[in-house]
This record gives C-alpha cells, structure tokens and sequence, in this order.
C-alpha cells in the first residue's frame, strides 16, 4: 500500500481471460481494505472497466446500475463477467457480474452511447465554497491516529478527500442538515486515457455518498455500534473530467427509513461543469447501548 494510486491503476487494470462464448470474461485483483472487505467502488469501478473492453472505440458510459450482492473479501482476485446485451446504431447494453467463489458480488447493467451534438443545460455549482487548498487533508484532520482504519483513510486512498465543513471520520460537530459537499481529486496524475478516469470517477463515487445520512443524525464512521453497507448505486455520466484535478461532490439525502437511507450526489469540476449525478441506497443501522 505504499503507491494507492498504482494499486488503483493495477486493480483497474483487468486481465482478459480471452475467454469468447456466450459472455467476456476479465480477472480483478482485490485492493487491501482494513476490515476485509472490499470496496464497493472497486467492484463499480473494474465492472465499468470490463463493460468497456467489449465496446467498439468511441462508445461511452451515460449510465451504470448495480446491486451490490455480498461483500466482497479482499483475499480473492474477483472474476468479471460481461453479458453484450444490446447493440443499436448509437447505444449499446452490458450486463457485468462480478464473482468470488462462483458467488455473485455485485450485478450492474450499463449503457454506452456515440458522442453527439444535442440540448445544453444544467443545476449550476453552488458558489461561495472554500477552495480545496484551504481545507485540512484526510491526513490533517486525523493527525497521528494509531488505528489501521484512520491510517488508510489518512495516506492509504488514491484520493485526496476534503470536506467543506466538518468530516465525520471521529465526530459529527456542527449542524444536524442531510447535506454535505466535499472536494475530492486523484492524489498524483492518472493516464490520459477518458475511460479510465469515467472508471475512476465511479470508484470516487462511492466513497462519502452515505454521509449526509450520518451527517442529519449526528453519527460518526467512529460511533459504536454502527453498521454501513452499499445496497445499490446508480451514475449517470454528463460529461468528462479529470479525476487528477479537483471535483466538488454536492451530496444530500431526502429519507431515511427501515434501517436503510437514500442519498443523491452531483460531481462538479472546479470550473462548476456538471460532470455526473449519483444515487445510492445503503443500510445504515446503529445498535445502541
């Protein structure tokens, strides 16, 4: 874990079994995680990435949908299997599932369309936010924290994380809103290949999309007896950005009920560029005393 940006490129980087019957199937190492189970953004991440190895050049992600299954474990390569639903004249479908001991981990369907000309609008960036660089580092705002969960999210992610406001990493101080917005971008530079930066986006996009939920109800990833996981995660692709450069992450949750929250993001590029929207549903559960 001493380079997390090569250990991103590595694991996005899927071996082609050259396997070509009914499906396309691609192998995945698993990146290490502190408690053992694999990132969600991961799986998202490497089934984009194997989607895309059966597109024909030109043809780009504009909307991803998947159920993650199980949890993945991080001592198992994970096996990608690519269904070629659909091919039209300018969209095409793909059905990947990601395995680990003939278990699926996760099932997403994606559509990919020819870039064209067409309508222009969008929900404008808010303004009035602190730049990135005045805002403490995941780094910073844990300090010397003796505890391998800390540790990675302090110098172990391949992004560099900054919360307009508070982060909840230890505590949840300030205001009780379902509304958070956070600055994020690669921590060195990234190929210039677009595919692979839409891949890394969907690996970023899963990382703070459930804390508004905490955020609403002053929790904490720290506090006792919480229990998080990704149910489902759906992304819609506007258009391209850099994931080496800064990005503001608008996130917010309508409801939460029943042990499980919803929560909708918008991903900006510096310059206010709607790059994506994301939504997800996680269960988020807290046993208390």
């Amino acid at each position: 874990m001493n380079d997390p940006l090569a250990n991103l490129l590595e694991a996005l980087d899927l071996t082609d079994t050259q396997a070509r019957t009914e499906e396309d199937i691609f192998i995945g190492p698993s990146q290490w995680m502190p408690q053992g189970r694999v990132f969600g953004g991961q799986v998202l991440a490497q089934s984009l990435v194997a989607a895309q190895r059966t597109l024909a050049a030109g043809r780009i992600i504009h909307s991803m949908h998947g159920y993650f299954l199980r949890p993945g474990n991080v001592e198992l390569p994970i096996t990608f299997s690519v269904d070629r639903i659909h091919d039209g004249r300018s969209f095409s479908t793909r059905r990947t599932q990601a395995y680990q001991d003939g278990l699926p981990i996760l099932s997403m369907i994606a559509s990919f369309q020819d870039e064209e000309e067409g309508l222009e609008h969008q929900i404008d960036m808010p303004d009035d936010l602190p730049d990135p660089e005045s805002l403490p580092s995941a780094a910073e705002a844990l300090g010397d924290l003796d505890h391998p969960v800390a540790k990675y999210w302090a110098t172990e992610r391949p992004f560099d994380m900054r919360h307009v406001g508070t982060p909840l990493y230890l505590s949840a101080d300030g205001p009780r809103v379902a509304h958070q917005a956070v600055w994020l971008k690669a921590i060195g530079t990234l190929p210039d290949d677009p595919d692979l930066h839409r891949a890394a986006l969907a690996y970023m996009s899963d990382y703070s999309i459930l804390e508004p939920i905490f955020r609403r109800h002053g929790l904490a990833w720290s506090t006792p007896g919480l229990k998080v996981a990704s149910l489902d995660h759906a992304m819609w692709f506007h258009r391209f950005g850099r994931v080496d450069e800064w990005m503001l992450y608008v996130e917010e949750s309508p409801t939460a009920t029943s042990g499980r929250g919803l929560s909708q993001g918008r991903i900006y590029s510096r310059d206010g560029v709607l790059l994506a929207s994301v939504a997800q549903e996680g269960m988020v559960r807290v046993k208390r005393g």
